[in-house]
């Protein structure tokens, strides 16, 4: 089969489309044909070498976090799908590889397809829609009429987790261009920061959470908007030593981030907030739940491009670019415009 595979580390570094082994679905695995694959921050970031003592992955190998696609044949085990079946999925790390043809996928960590959706518009949700759900139902437990600041609303995982956040009840504010005001607007945000001309620090106070994907610079300035009690949560980092617990990290790692998140660690504790980095895990029932709030019309994908499989250099070209409003994906050839079922 085709796949696109990262034969070294470095920075911009041009993924090279080859012939592969074909996978195939062992115990417990759900073997699947890839309509479409989402392009995220992620891969650009593994593609550079940014996470490397983080997870390991020895080139050459494939990247890609999110798919959609129809279930081919399953391996012994497999209960919840069949031959025929339209999923997405985001697999497990070290189990990436969505920049083929083909993957196989742990059952646990697929989901059927949202019935109204595109293969495109399914592939656009998974690790963007179970980031936002992980930090803000998992880790913030945001509770109705508490307030909310997403940073970068109108990225990827901005997008999912303004309307998660309406969803259950908060205020949501954001941080956007102005010209990505509408767009976040649309989507539930309150209250629109244009991060060009305002400070948000100055601006918003007495926030129960916010969820930081931006440098670090921003996340020190987040502070200032927390009540006492309040949690600051990043996705972007510094690793704290809770996340080098959980990867069962050597010592010498463990070490090395805890010296790294010392400092926003200290601040925050001056002022009773609590922070913490949060790495998403895959969770095909997270992504079943989130199937049906999608169904339900209370979350809609933001997609904003998509590229021929073929130009995956080129779409990552334009994801590096931050032009992108939500998410970038690429399709195959398969016809993925279309909506459900197993011709879809």
């Amino acid at each position: 089969m085709k796949a696109f595979l990262l034969d070294r580390y470095g920075k911009g570094q041009k993924l090279r489309l080859a012939e592969v082994v074909e996978p195939v679905a062992a115990s417990g695995e759900v073997l699947i044909e890839i309509h479409a694959a989402a392009l995220n921050q992620l891969d650009g970031k593994l593609r550079d070498g940014a996470f490397k003592p983080i997870v390991p992955y020895k080139p050459p190998l494939i990247l890609g976090h999110d798919l959609a696609g129809i279930v081919i044949s399953v391996g012994p085990g497999v209960r919840r799908f069949k031959a025929g079946d339209a999923v997405y999925a985001r697999p497990r790390d070290m189990h990436i590889g969505t920049f083929a043809e083909r993957i196989a996928v742990d059952e646990a960590d697929v989901a059927a397809k949202p019935a109204n959706l595109s293969m495109a518009e399914a592939a656009s949700i998974p690790l963007v829609g179970l980031t936002a759900w992980q930090v803000l139902v998992e880790r913030a437990k945001l509770k109705r009429g508490q307030k909310v600041l997403i940073h970068a609303g109108s990225g990827g995982v901005g997008t999912l987790a303004i309307q998660i956040a309406k969803h259950l009840g908060a205020t949501v504010a954001t941080t956007a261009s102005a010209a990505n005001a509408d767009l976040v607007r649309s989507l539930g945000a309150d209250v629109v920061i244009d991060y060009k001309t305002q400070d948000f620090s100055t601006m918003l106070s007495g926030y129960d959470v916010v969820l930081n994907s931006l440098d670090s610079q921003t996340l020190e300035k987040s502070l200032k908007v927390l009540k006492p009690g309040g949690k600051l949560i990043s996705i972007s980092g510094p690793p704290d030593p809770a996340f080098g617990k959980a990867q069962g990290l050597n010592i010498v790692l463990r070490l090395v981030l805890r010296a790294m998140s010392a400092g926003i660690r200290h601040k925050a504790k001056r002022v009773g907030v609590e922070y913490s980095f949060l790495w998403m895990h895959a969770d095909g029932g997270q992504l079943d739940t989130l199937r049906g709030l999608i169904e339900k019309g209370t979350v809609r994908p933001v997609l904003d491009r998509t590229f021929a499989f073929d130009q995956l250099n080129e779409a990552m070209a334009y994801l590096d670019s931050g032009r992108a409003k939500g998410k970038v994906a690429v399709t195959m050839p398969a016809g993925s415009t279309q909506r459900s079922g197993a011709s879809a």
